[in-house]
């Protein structure tokens, strides 16, 4: 019997939050066919990031907030096996596209549980986990979107057009990773997980994640110059703009009173309005790089 306790820990709408780096790929990717669009858009977004969010919150047994849910209800048994299924789906939809999309999406999923499982738990250890989860939803998704939309192969990874973009997602998150983690001190260290966040305590966390954010303005500001794209460069600026104020704001906040306001309210701000504005950015410079009606009718 599926609990509704589970269904709520798969977190679906949370994949909102990495819908950016599909958007990206897409809108670099050579080959877009229709059919293949969807196919990827399920298997990441409706499976395996849901699947990844159920089988950490399997092992994490949160009592206090979590990324998308306030109140999380309390885990039971069947949120493991629910878990396991939502994976297998998500592989099943990718082998339509092909074995080794389906494999990216395996070692994807294996790294994930790598996580939180309770036998190597690399939530665990601060710059590790910090590095890995980046890299994997940041470079590793970017190029298995790419390849999966292009049906190409794993060779696609070490390309340095799709390295770079890869890569600059990978700085997106390495920025906001820290800011993920800063209400949740208190449940870590009562599991005795030793984040990022903790490590640099509450007012670091918000300056290495500034100095990493300039570095990803920096990044994407010559990613557009070096493709001749100046009218991005600008649109990006303007979109980042809001991002950049409400997080100035909450920085400022906290430096008043970080017990305050390093609180699940304010991340969930910071992660819903960079969410939207970076969707609607990537989405509208996926429709301006593609010919988005002919790929439709095909």
């Amino acid at each position: 019997m599926i609990t509704r306790s589970s269904l709520k820990h798969l977190r679906i709408p949370f994949s909102l939050f990495l819908l950016p780096v599909y958007f990206f790929a897409l809108a670099l990717t050579p080959n877009l066919n229709g059919e293949r669009m969807l196919w990827v858009f399920l298997s990441l977004h409706l499976f395996l990031y849901p699947s990844s969010n159920g089988y950490n919150s399997y092992y994490d047994k949160d009592e206090e907030s979590i990324g998308g849910i306030k109140n999380p209800p309390k885990v039971t048994p069947d949120l493991y096996w629910l878990s396991l299924v939502f994976f297998a789906i998500a592989l099943i939809l990718a082998f339509k596209i092909s074995f080794a999309f389906s494999s990216m999406l395996l070692v994807y999923g294996l790294v994930s549980m790598a996580y939180s499982h309770p036998s190597i738990r690399l939530k665990k250890y601060p710059w590790l986990s910090w590095l890995i989860a980046g890299l994997f939803q940041g470079y590793f998704t970017f190029a298995m979107a790419y390849a999966g939309l292009s049906d190409f192969g794993w060779n696609i990874f070490l390309k340095p057009h799709v390295m770079i973009p890869g890569l600059l997602t990978s700085l997106m998150l390495w920025g906001n990773y820290p800011l993920t983690q800063v209400y949740q001190h208190r449940e870590d260290a009562r599991r005795g997980d030793m984040t990022l966040s903790r490590y640099l305590g509450i007012k670091g966390t918000f300056g290495f994640s500034a100095l990493i954010f300039a570095l990803t303005g920096a990044g994407f500001v010559w990613f557009f110059l070096d493709r001749n794209q100046e009218y991005y460069f600008w649109v990006y600026l303007g979109a980042m703009a809001p991002i950049i104020l409400y997080f100035l704001l909450w920085f400022n906040f906290v430096r008043i009173n970080p017990e305050k306001y390093a609180n699940y309210s304010w991340t969930m701000g910071m992660n819903s309005i960079s969410a939207l504005i970076l969707n609607a950015f990537f989405f509208y410079y996926f429709l301006e790089n593609t010919q988005i009606l002919q790929v439709l009718a095909y």
